[in-house]
């Protein structure tokens, strides 16, 4: 056997015995408990469902059955320098926890070391001398962990990963939410485009009409003022709409990763589709499924750890430490058996004195539990607030789409008839602008709130952290 292993075969029982033994000191975590209602204060009609945080997050926007925004989630999921962020995070929060978990093993390392040096003569006759020293050592170290030091390190480590693999997942999500959301507003923005379009030609029409009336007599100067005024305000709408649409590709572009301009995206004026059934749960279930509320409860845990870690300073500190190796005067001779060295021993750190340090470090602790504690729980009233709120949101939208579908189909009609006895000669055009403005304005309204509906449908996938 030669000597490295017999130096490792000599420390590793005694690192094993330090490994076993031992408490940990500081407290042991335990989630806080937390009072939730068994139901939603705002009433659902979807079906229940129990997700997890820890499971795979589907294609929730899938459920749209819409191909344009499977393209673009997917493209954004893949491409987008925010999530690609998130993952650099993840992957760097890791690395530290395996860094972290290297305490519990022994360290072995060899430095080696060649020196040249001279003797001055002692004064007492003998002449200066000069000699080489070569030493080729194996250094072995391990920390016995009787106060639980470095699984408490380790402990708050894996905690942090964890936090930050539940903040990739946030990440991940509020990305393809926002893509979502964009779209739905892009898709309502462009069937509002082609109701005003569609109005515009009317207005050109209605403009032409009055002209020729003006021209036999049948109408006042004033009529075609306010057909030419109307004409105008439609042209001003459709390049307003024009103007955030062109906001919104050039948004939706940088959440796919893309420059702005450079992302297809094709006019699509067709009907909005009504949101499809989303299961809500219940609200015990949403504490396990947000990765939010998930990285604010592993940071609490994270603090915890740490207060163990700032007690431990208190006790001593014990590693068993040994090296073994060789040394020698010449080079050709340093590997031979003879001039082989060897020590081992534990050692012992206790502080006696360092200002106050540990002292303070420790009081600090449990107020940074504190705060984390804290943090915790405003992330949940946040969680159940947009829950609560989205539920809301449906609800008002729905009841507020089906009284305006009545208001579009009745100014709608008011404005065909007065058009026709406007025609007869019964009324001015005054009223035929009014009713005519009355119509548009419900129609572009009753849009509006079919778009704000689907948004809202994702702001509730989003507040329900993500899919099933």
């Amino acid at each position: 056997m030669d000597l490295m292993r017999a130096s490792l075969v000599f420390l590793l029982p005694l690192a094993g015995t330090g490994f076993f033994s031992g408490c940990m000191v500081g407290p042991t975590y335990q989630k806080p408990a937390v009072d939730v209602a068994e139901t939603f204060v705002e009433p659902s009609p979807w079906t229940v469902s129990a997700p997890r945080d820890h499971l795979p997050k589907g294609r929730w926007w899938t459920i749209y059955e819409d191909a344009e925004l499977d393209r673009l989630v997917t493209r954004a999921t893949a491409a987008s320098p925010t999530i690609a962020g998130a993952i650099a995070r993840r992957d760097q929060a890791r690395v530290l926890a395996r860094f972290d978990r290297a305490g519990f093993f022994p360290q072995a390392a060899i430095s080696g070391i060649a020196e040249r040096g001279r003797t001055p003569p002692n004064g007492r006759g003998s002449e200066a001398t000069t000699s080489n020293t070569f030493i080729l050592p194996l250094d072995l170290g391990y920390e016995v962990d009787l106060w639980g030091r470095v699984r408490r390190i380790n402990e708050s480590a894996r905690a942090r990963s964890e936090a930050s693999e539940a903040d990739y997942h946030n990440v991940l999500l509020g990305v393809q939410a926002d893509v979502a959301r964009v779209y739905f507003s892009l898709r309502a923005l462009d069937l509002e485009r082609s109701l005003v379009s569609r109005n515009l030609e009317s207005r050109q029409r209605a403009l032409e009409i009055v002209s020729r009336r003006l021209e036999l007599g049948a109408s006042a100067e004033l009529d075609r003022s306010l057909a030419q005024t109307e004409l105008a305000t439609s042209e001003s709408d459709l390049l307003a709409i024009d103007q955030e649409r062109t906001a919104l590709r050039y948004a939706l572009a940088v959440l796919c990763g893309d420059m702005p301009g450079t992302l297809a995206f094709t006019e699509n004026a067709a009907p909005l589709d009504a949101e499809p059934a989303i299961p809500t749960g219940l609200p015990s279930e949403l504490l396990e499924r947000r990765p939010d509320v998930a990285s604010a409860e592993r940071i609490l845990a994270a603090t915890s750890a740490q207060i163990g870690i700032a007690k431990a300073a208190f006790f001593p500190a014990i590693s068993l430490t040994g090296t073994a190796g060789f040394r020698s005067d010449e080079l050709d001779t340093l590997l031979k058996w003879d001039q082989r060295q060897w020590a081992f021993g534990p050692s012992v750190s206790l502080p006696v004195f360092e200002g106050g340090h540990n002292r303070a470090n420790y009081e600090r602790t449990p107020a940074v539990y504190d705060e984390a504690l804290a943090a915790y729980r405003q992330r949940l009233l946040i969680a159940f607030s947009e829950v609560e709120t989205a539920l809301s949101d449906l609800r008002r939208l729905a009841e507020r789409s089906a009284v305006l579908d009545r208001a579009v189909t009745s100014s709608r009609r008011a404005a065909d008839l007065v058009m026709v006895r406007y025609r007869g000669g019964d009324i001015n055009y005054l009223d035929v602008t009014a009713a005519e403005r009355t119509a548009i304005a419900n129609e572009r309204l009753a849009v509006q709130i079919r778009g704000q509906h689907l948004i809202s449908s994702v702001l509730l996938v989003k507040a329900l952290g993500g899919g099933w």
